[in-house]
């Protein structure tokens, strides 16, 4: 087995375990933000949209709802700021939004660690990932942009972060970005 085939088991092996034990640990957190989702704004609280998978593939990213019902799908960045809710503003904060996302993970749609799935529609930043070959990656539930505080606003330094973060690919750095989300929110 080459080093390359090794690389992505070891990461795919330590995202598995990795999502697994959080999935279990976070559950009674998830269970209490779905709670407060339901019971602050009408509509479901888990949200599944459509997102820019590996290759390119759409797949069904979830996440807790933190918009109202009905707000038109749009990048974060571009969503009017009186679309989050109350309760979705410190969602967001805490990352508790992205938790539904592990199940992405152990389905192999998505790393914990890799560049964030944009929107189908957010064609510029596509066409930056695909020339610079961050496409062939996972997405991930956080990356080295997020950490760096870089969102898709910037379509080029995005997608230049996501192809940097290729290029230094590891276990180590994965864990470094875990640990820079969590204490970064």
């Amino acid at each position: 087995m080459n080093a390359k085939r090794r690389s992505a088991s070891a990461k795919r092996a330590f995202d598995l375990v990795i999502a697994a034990l959080m999935l279990v640990a976070t559950s009674p957190v998830l269970l209490i933000a779905i709670l407060a989702v339901r019971m602050s704004s009408p509509g479901p609280a888990l949200f599944s949209q459509v997102r820019v998978g590996q290759g390119g593939a759409p797949f069904r990213c979830h996440k807790l709802r933190t918009m109202y019902e009905g707000t038109p799908s749009l990048p974060t960045h571009e969503a009017p700021a009186n679309a989050v809710t109350a309760i979705g503003k410190v969602l967001r904060g805490t990352k508790i939004d992205e938790l539904p996302q592990l199940w992405n993970v152990l389905k192999g749609e998505m790393s914990l660690v890799g560049p964030r799935p944009c929107l189908p529609t957010q064609t510029e930043l596509i066409g930056h990932r695909r020339e610079l070959g961050v496409l062939q990656a996972f997405p991930g539930i956080t990356g080295l942009a997020q950490v760096r505080g870089i969102d898709m606003s910037d379509p080029k330094l995005c997608a230049e972060t996501d192809a940097e973060y290729l290029k230094t690919a590891s276990i180590g750095l994965d864990i470094r970005i875990l640990i820079g989300t969590i204490y970064r929110g």
